[in-house]
């Protein structure tokens, strides 16, 4: 159909008249350096924002249709807090107060070895892992803490308890990032502004009690699944410091080497090839008599105890651990606590004690004199006896002690007449 006024064109059907577009094509207009977006901040490179803490910002400001039900559980409540961003194993020993004993021996001992391990030693291989052991209570996990800060280095802290899990593998998985964590702060840091590289620092991976939660006590103890892959996890590291991966991570990526210091109270509990000279240092911690009178003049010091007292309270005490100086301490401030409490009464200690407005208990330090020492020393060696000598278990399996004329129930002052 061809309506009025229409031309009709021969072969052609009637259409509109045709506009030849020109496209012009537009450089793109570089922004200077000076000239800054309003949204330049959440550029790629520049986002410093964090995402977590903008979520939480944004609550209240869409309609709750889009928000999510109310609550913790609602859509605009940060997953993570800004504390879980922040290591749980660095450790920092600033509150430590200078003036401490080192000593010579012990400090020698980790230097050397941290130093070695952050050398390029020409066709030498260098155990990993430093191993401090020897008897209970002598003050091996504070030297290393003194020898750290003496160093510098603020270290990746495992504790034995972390060696064992319920559920298989655990462990061996945070041993391996903690080495990852460890070996992140002395990896050089991100070319900056100025063109300069940010250097690391020195770190290390510290494990204490290793023989506590990798060892094997006796028949007595259960040979675990996560025991088994500690200890093959530690002989790997140990083998291949450079080369250590995350589980499910497959590329063969070089990072720097971590020194391993661990303590223990007895090795010969390990896994015999992991313990082997190549991959373990041992160092058998005995303090001699200097050691063990300038711990204890560190640990007096506060009670203006004099040289010649300390030296004769542990030449009066000398099979005793250097803990049992702490204790003995300890037990001295006994008579200022009984003066508190018999001041009060029995019945207001926990109105005193817990969230008081009076603020904490102050009292006069007690006079620490040498014959008090040696007394409350006494005491202390007299309790260790009962505990070597009344063995209660031993009597009560045998079913011989029984209460009665003979029994163990029966007072010490009655027996002895």
């Amino acid at each position: 159909m061809q309506l009025a006024g229409q031309k009709s064109i021969a072969g052609q059907r009637p259409c509109a008249a045709r506009t030849a577009v020109k496209q012009v094509r537009v450089a793109p207009v570089q922004a200077s350096k000076s000239q800054k977006g309003r949204w330049s901040a959440m550029d790629a490179g520049n986002d410093q924002s964090d995402d977590q803490q903008d979520i939480a910002r944004g609550r209240g400001m869409v309609d709750e249709l889009f928000q999510g039900w109310g609550g913790t559980a609602g859509t605009a409540n940060a997953i993570m807090n800004s504390s879980d961003y922040l290591s749980q194993a660095a450790k920092t020993f600033n509150n430590i107060e200078d003036g401490f004993y080192i000593s010579p021996a012990f400090l020698d001992k980790i230097t050397i070895h941290v130093a070695k391990n952050f050398m390029d030693l020409p066709k030498i291989k260098v155990p990993l892992i430093l191993g401090i052991w020897g008897g209970k209570g002598q003050g091996k996990t504070f030297q290393c803490a003194l020898a750290f800060k003496k160093l510098g280095i603020s270290p990746i802290v495992m504790s034995a308890g972390e060696l064992e899990s319920g559920n298989a593998g655990e462990p061996a998985k945070l041993l391996r990032q903690r080495y990852r964590e460890a070996s992140d702060q002395i990896k050089k840091g991100k070319m900056e502004a100025s063109d300069q590289i940010k250097k690391g620092k020195m770190c290390a991976l510290f494990i204490n009690d290793l023989d506590a939660g990798a060892g094997r006590m006796g028949e007595s103890t259960q040979y675990t699944v996560n025991n088994q892959m500690v200890n093959a996890t530690l002989m790997n590291i140990a083998d291949n410091p450079t080369n250590v991966q995350l589980p499910g991570v497959y590329k063969n990526e070089e990072i720097p080497r971590v020194p391993i210091i661990c303590t223990g109270n007895d090795f010969s509990t390990l896994y015999a090839p992991l313990i082997r000279d190549g991959r373990m240092e041992k160092y058998y911690w005995n303090p001699t008599r200097e050691d063990r009178v300038g711990v204890c003049m560190g640990i007096f010091q506060e009670d203006k105890v004099a040289r010649g007292e300390v030296e004769v309270l542990v030449d009066t005490f000398p099979g005793q651990s250097i803990d049992f100086f702490g204790a003995l301490r300890a037990r001295v401030y006994d008579d200022k606590v009984r003066e508190f409490i018999s001041g009060i009464g029995v019945e207001n200690i926990g109105k005193r004690l817990i969230n008081s407005r009076e603020g904490k208990v102050n009292f006069e330090k007690p006079a620490m004199p040498l014959d008090i020492l040696i007394k409350y020393g006494k005491q202390l060696v007299d309790e260790q006896d009962n505990v070597k000598r009344v063995q209660l278990a031993d009597a009560y399996l045998a079913g011989a002690e029984l209460a009665g004329s003979g029994g163990s129930s029966m007072p010490e002052a009655y027996a002895a007449q």
